[in-house]
């Protein structure tokens, strides 16, 4: 079941596909009924391919859109690293307790 907490995950070759037909002329309402996609997918879809030829959403980031993910990212990696780095600091504390 499709869902915010399961969305669904297809494939470029798939994607592709879809857009070939829409791009062919078939109605947009015929090519989402027979996939059972949504219309915001097939405009992303077809957008990202007529953009840069990818529907990857990191295909389709401007410099700008890429800042803030990649310093997400840097600051997901620097929070990991500093759980480490506690983690082995208290340890021997800890070990001392046990003692």
């Amino acid at each position: 079941m499709a869902g915010p907490k399961h969305p669904r995950h297809y494939g470029e070759a798939f994607k592709w596909q879809i857009v070939q037909s829409y791009e062919s002329g078939k109605p947009s309402r015929e090519v989402r009924a027979g996939h059972d996609i949504a219309q915001s997918t097939l405009q992303r879809w077809v957008q990202g391919i007529r953009d840069s030829g990818s529907t990857r959403a990191a295909d389709n980031r401007t410099s700008e859109q890429d800042e803030p993910v990649e310093l997400r990212r840097c600051d997901r990696r620097l929070e990991v690293e500093v759980e480490v780095d506690v983690s082995e600091q208290a340890a021997p504390v800890f070990a001392r307790r046990q003692a």
